[in-house]
């Protein structure tokens, strides 16, 4: 057997990604995969993009990730840009929409939101069956392995809430959570994926959710000494992991 993890959504949080990372390396897992946001929201988007490049074997862009490249009017945007610098901006722009490989016999597909775009969110408890299986389609941005294959297995991130959901003819759906800006549970998550990588023999075949807890109060130190924009909705985020702006926080905050 061997394992895989599946990292999304650091958001320039390092002191969460370092925690991952040992995680990770305690298990003894040498094979990571990135599904995008490496940037956005977090004080060290710079840091974040070149540790996920030495790390991942794989990584795949996000809605952030291609947002960032262009010409930027909000304040926190600018400042996230600036610290990137034009050879940062230019990897980000050169990471591929998706990843397809085999696995114990399961023909997986990774990418960071939907089939469609990275910018078309698909949260599975809120939206249609339809929308659901459309995940596992191909589209304009998908070039699968084998001619009109559909995968077995989709992992995405985006939404900032890990899972884990078996849906319609067998196929399985699974969120990696977020490494640096959960919405779920105020801990680092990532997935693991266990079976035999590159296989299509039919085989033991698992996906496992992982919660690390991460000194949230440090980032958020982190963040203020660098006089970071945007620091309030961040720091709420990081210690409620609810969206600041979401109707639930409004409910919170009266």
């Amino acid at each position: 057997m061997q394992s895989i993890a599946v990292i999304s959504d650091i958001h320039g949080n390092m002191t969460a990604l370092e925690a991952v990372i040992k995680d990770i390396q305690n298990r003894g897992i040498d094979k990571i995969f990135c599904l995008g946001d490496l940037v956005g929201k977090g004080p060290k988007p710079g840091q974040a993009v070149d540790r996920i490049r030495d790390i991942c074997e794989v990584v795949v862009y996000g809605n952030w990730d291609e947002g960032i490249q262009e010409k930027q009017e909000y304040e926190p945007s600018i400042w996230q840009q600036n610290q990137l610098g034009v050879e940062r901006l230019t990897y980000l722009g050169s990471l591929p929409f998706h990843y397809d490989f085999y696995m114990s016999g399961k023909y997986i597909r990774l990418y960071h939101a939907s089939a469609k775009s990275v910018h078309h969110r698909v949260v599975p408890w809120m939206h249609p069956a339809e929308e659901i299986e459309a995940m596992f389609e191909n589209s304009e941005w998908i070039t699968p392995l084998e001619d009109n294959r559909i995968p077995d297995v989709v992992g995405f991130g985006d939404i900032h809430a890990a899972l884990i959901q078996n849906v319609f003819r067998q196929k399985t759906l699974f969120n990696a959570g977020s490494v640096g800006n959960p919405l779920d549970i105020p801990q680092a998550t990532y997935a693991i994926l266990h079976g035999i990588y590159n296989s299509k023999e039919p085989g033991p075949f698992s996906i496992e959710i992982v919660r690390v807890p991460y000194d949230i109060e440090k980032e958020i130190a982190i963040a203020e000494e660098m006089n970071m924009p945007g620091l309030e909705p961040y720091a709420f985020e990081l210690r409620e992991a609810i969206y600041r702006n979401s109707p639930k926080a409004k409910d919170f905050l009266k």
